[in-house]
């Protein structure tokens, strides 16, 4: 028994609405994952390379895209007949609109293209994406940006409508405005019945006889468009902004799509960030570690003083509280962390060398616990 095929959308990820752009992306992202060069070897991977460059090859292509919605893997072979002269078996008179169900379990879609929406009716609008790229201390506090795109919106001379002024468009003869048509053929098995897009329309419902000058009969025009942008304070790299409405205009009376601010937030020169809270190092003198004493430390919000303890050592963090990344859309801020590291001065001169030497031999063992517990275990 032949192996099912699997639905061309399920094979990609995606939904049954998704836009050309988001099956591309899909399509790229699981042809990256089973690449042969990627995967040598791997027989699973090659067949699901295959599998998925077939179901790209055909959801890529409108018009094998639109018999594949319609009629399932059976629209998409080069040997199927729309008309039902290829499929029979003593049914009589039987519309397979009526029966999508039943044949959508044994041939991986349906026929029941009566059951689909019309082309003529409302469509949500495309979202669009755009990357935009902000500082380390705008994504903390938060700021303002414009965006430029280019999206489809309705036109402004007919409003959307197509028609130029003073003319309305007619409703197709030959589908009564509904966009499809059924197709009867006399078969020796029977008369078959199936539902396509109708081809004096279109698949719109309606004719424009004075198509409007300034779209050319499409009710939409491409434009440009700057849109400002809140970023909330606390918004991080990869994170999304979705602005409702902003995207490409429906048709038909849908709704626009939305507009996705995809955010990259640039790296810091001092500041690493690790979910609320910020990380930094900074040097201390050889001084100020044995000492302790008071230093400037860098947060986000600018300077302030920390007194550094005596005897610190090279590794040692600190933490200063609430100096952190605002919680985005929510209430408090992380920490700040420090990392101190001790410099080592160079360039000495005779002079402070001799000093340094006689300070040394001062010392014992007791002033270095660390070293004394080293050489404790390493004798053990």
């Amino acid at each position: 028994m032949a192996e099912q095929k699997r639905d061309y959308y399920e094979v990609l990820g995606v939904s049954r609405s998704a836009s050309d752009d988001e099956i591309k992306k899909a399509y790229r992202k699981l042809a990256k994952k089973y690449h042969p060069d990627l995967n040598p070897g791997n027989a699973e991977a090659e067949k699901n390379f295959k599998e998925v460059n077939e179901a790209y090859e055909v959801l890529s292509d409108a018009n094998k895209k639109t018999r594949y919605d319609q009629f399932g893997h059976a629209g998409v072979d080069p040997n199927f007949n729309a008309g039902g002269g290829g499929f029979g078996g003593g049914f009589g008179d039987f519309d397979f609109g009526d029966l999508g169900d039943l044949f959508g379990s044994f041939f991986g879609g349906g026929f029941g293209g009566g059951r689909s929406a019309a082309r003529n009716g409302p469509q949500r609008g495309e979202s669009l994406r755009v990357a935009l790229t902000i500082s380390f201390e705008e994504a903390a506090f938060g700021c303002e940006k414009e965006v430029t795109i280019d999206r489809v919106e309705a036109c402004p001379t007919c409003h959307g409508s197509g028609c130029a002024a003073g003319t309305t468009a007619e409703t197709c003869s030959q589908c009564g405005g509904s966009g499809q048509v059924q197709q009867r053929r006399q078969t020796p098995m029977g008369v078959f019945s199936t539902t396509t897009v109708c081809p004096k329309c279109g698949g719109k419902g309606k004719i424009i006889h004075t198509p409007c000058p300034d779209c050319g009969g499409q009710g939409q025009k491409r434009r440009r468009k700057t849109i400002q942008v809140n970023i909330p304070a606390g918004i991080d790299t990869d994170q999304t902004i979705s602005l409702r409405g902003q995207g490409n205009a429906g048709k038909n009376g849908g709704p626009a799509g939305d507009l996705l601010i995809i955010i990259n937030v640039r790296p810091h020169e001092l500041f690493r960030r690790e979910g609320n809270d910020v990380w930094c190092e900074a040097p201390i003198t050889f001084t100020q570690a044995v000492l302790g004493g008071e230093m400037e430390i860098p947060t986000i919000d600018g300077k302030v003083k920390y007194t550094i303890p005596e005897g610190t050592q090279t590794g040692s963090t600190f933490r200063l509280r609430g100096k952190g990344i605002p919680v985005l859309n929510g209430r408090g801020r992380g920490d700040q962390y420090v990392t101190v590291n001790i410099e080592t001065p160079r360039n000495l001169t005779k002079d402070q060398k001799e000093k340094l030497r006689k300070f040394s031999e001062s010392l014992g063992e007791h002033n270095y616990e660390v070293r004394k517990n080293f050489f404790q275990k390493f004798k053990k």
